[in-house]
Parts: C-alpha cells; structure tokens; sequence
C-alpha cells in the first residue's frame, strides 16, 4: 500500500533533476568532456565556435567566459574530469 507514493515521490524527483540538468545547459553545442586545463577547455570551446575570453579557476570549477552568435557565456568544468558541469547565459 506504501509502495504507490514512494514511487510517486520518486518519480517526480527524477523529472525535476531531468529538467534542472536541461535547464543547466543553455550553451549551444556543449555537452560532456571540454578538457582539464585552460588550455584544452579554450581549444575545445574554438573548435565549437565560441570566442574565449578567459578561463580561470573559481568556486573549485574551472570557467571560462566565451562570446557565441553575439551572446555571452560562463562554462563551468570540473577540473578533475574534464566534465561540463553547466552554463548559464550572461
């Protein structure tokens, strides 16, 4: 009988991640390993097109701030993986 609202419960956190993991990616063609340092991350984001401003360490992320189809973006990457982490719009 408590089985059905546990899985409700459950149910509805994953869409709620599933959104907010969508909602963290605005960038237009970023996904997965960028790189591990400023290096690999700048020559990964001019491969896409992106325009690198500057990459520094912040927060235990790497972010790079980078300029695409006129619109400014901040990529955060773990440093440790070389995984995007999210973006956001600036």
């Amino acid at each position: 009988m408590h089985f059905v609202p546990k899985l409700t419960i459950i149910g509805a956190s994953l869409a709620l991640f599933t959104t907010a993991v969508v909602a963290a990616n605005d960038a237009p063609g970023l996904s997965g390993y960028i790189g591990k340092t400023t290096q690999e991350i700048s020559n990964a984001l001019k491969e896409k097109g992106y325009e690198v401003r500057k990459v520094e360490t912040e927060d235990g992320y790497l972010e790079a701030y980078a300029l695409k189809d006129g619109e400014r973006f901040e990529i955060y990457v773990n440093p440790e993986t070389g995984a995007l982490v999210k973006t956001k719009r600036d």
